[in-house]
């Protein structure tokens, strides 16, 4: 998609001004948008894979002690890591194809090519990756909220070991802070019949003290921003894609086509 495809035109205008054109030409709100889709898309899928499986053995290790209370968890997760493979070859190959469409309707809008017009096969082309971006936009934000679970629970869960250790200073009693639970089942990680499915006390405060606790935590909270930032970039790209589908729009009832 360069504009200027004359070699002698190049000469005639000046480097100055040749880079002027080709800057005019560049879409960049797409390219903002593919640079936030593939950064959202990187801290998403890798933080969210190894995030899966650590989970996987948190949840083994302290809240389940039969394998069939948590044979359903481990198979969402072991399919889930394979749909975050496919999330991010598509993310990116549709990136690719948003930012070309892009280079098209800049070019189409700012008419940079001595020949170029806008057809309705492009136009039609357009408002294809209208809705696509619009379907995705609504289906992801639906994966974002989907994300703030696991961050909810590990946030819930941090807090409720704080207020043991405080509890653990204060009072030298055992049973003062043997009450206080965080409950797996309560977050649909687990069914209601799974034993003991909690972690009570001085053992839920173990748990926070690990090394995989901490890692998963942030692993989470990588992804739910990654998740956003995926978010934001497919609004970005709904803004961009319709503002030029507009302005074709307006050029071809003008009879510019």
């Amino acid at each position: 998609m360069f504009p200027v495809r004359q070699p002698w035109l190049c000469k005639a205008l000046g480097c100055y001004d040749c880079c002027i054109r080709c800057l005019g030409a560049v879409p960049y709100p797409s390219l903002v948008a593919t640079l936030l889709c593939y950064a959202g898309m990187a801290l998403f899928c890798g933080c969210g894979h190894e995030a899966l499986a650590n989970t996987e053995v948190l949840v083994e290790t302290y809240f389940a002690r039969n394998v069939q209370d948590y044979v359903v968890m481990a198979s969402f997760i072991k399919y889930f890591q394979y749909v975050i493979y496919g999330l991010a070859s598509f993310f990116f190959l549709y990136g690719i194809l948003l930012l070309a469409e892009g280079f098209y309707t800049t070019s189409a809008v700012k008419q940079t090519f001595g020949e170029f017009r806008s057809t309705q096969c492009g136009r039609c082309l357009s408002l294809t990756f209208i809705i696509v971006t619009y379907i995705l936009a609504f289906i992801w934000l639906a994966v974002f909220a989907f994300t703030a679970i696991p961050v909810l629970f590990l946030f819930n869960m941090e807090q409720t070991c704080h207020n043991i250790n405080i509890l653990a200073e204060t009072t030298p009693s055992i049973n003062q802070h043997g009450w206080i639970c965080m409950d797996a089942r309560q977050y649909g990680l687990l069914p209601w019949n799974a034993m003991p499915g909690k972690a009570c006390g001085m053992t839920l405060a173990s748990i926070c003290k690990t090394s995989e606790f901490y890692v998963t935590y942030d692993l989470y909270i990588a992804a739910f921003a990654g998740a956003g930032v995926t978010l934001l970039a497919l609004f970005l790209y709904m803004v961009a894609t319709t503002y030029n589908y507009a302005v074709l729009r307006f050029l071809g009832r003008k009879g510019i086509r």
